[in-house]
């Protein structure tokens, strides 16, 4: 896909039980595509500059006085200044509540000591611009599917993303994001499938 006006610079697939980074500058647009759908992605974005600063969702839910995601949206980091913009959403459900899966959640919910995880994931692709974060930031889950039953406790249920359906941000200054497949096949999160996403950063023509 390509928006109207835009070109793409650069295009990064992700595959199954995997993550990958990508620095996009201030200005470019991000589109995190779900190419086959009801796949989620784990989210995280820091400023180039200054990697100490994040994206941050409990910022976010207290800046946005809200605990869903729409359209206009910023992202807000860890020092209450947006660095990213949601422009554009095809779905409309997500989550910034759930941190991404890690060993521990497969060791203890599972007895799995192999599975792999999108903490993982996000940490490796991290590395491809010496980012190390003593402690990973909680993402956003791009099209995680969570409702809240009659008594306000979790339900997780399947995604409601189609293949093609997308998500599409907007730099307010040089960020680095990385985004993990999520890996959770022992659980509806991902429809008990996990399959690849896309990132494209587009630039205005």
């Amino acid at each position: 896909m390509t928006l109207t006006g835009y070109q793409i610079m650069e295009e990064i697939f992700i595959p199954p039980y995997e993550g990958r980074s990508v620095l996009v500058r201030k200005g470019e647009h991000l589109c995190i595509i779900d190419v086959e759908g009801k796949q989620v992605g784990d989210f995280v974005c820091f400023d180039y500059q200054d990697p100490t600063e994040h994206v941050s969702p409990v910022h976010m839910r207290a800046s946005l006085s809200s605990i869903r995601l729409k359209e206009g949206d910023y992202l807000y980091s860890n020092r209450r200044r947006p660095l990213m913009q949601l422009v554009k959403d095809t779905v409309g459900r997500h989550d910034f509540f759930f941190p991404a899966c890690d060993y521990y959640r497969y060791k203890v919910d599972f007895g799995l000591e192999d599975h792999p995880n999108c903490h993982d994931n996000l940490v490796r692709a991290l590395e491809k611009y010496h980012i190390r974060p003593a402690c990973l930031p909680d993402p956003i889950n791009w099209f995680m599917n969570n409702v809240l039953d009659e008594n306000w406790d979790y339900e997780i249920h399947e995604p409601l993303s189609k293949p093609g359906d997308y998500v599409e941000l907007v730099a307010l200054t040089d960020v680095v994001v990385a985004l993990s497949t999520c890996s959770q096949d022992l659980a509806p999160v991902n429809g008990w499938k996990v399959t690849p996403l896309k990132m494209q950063i587009l630039r205005g023509e």
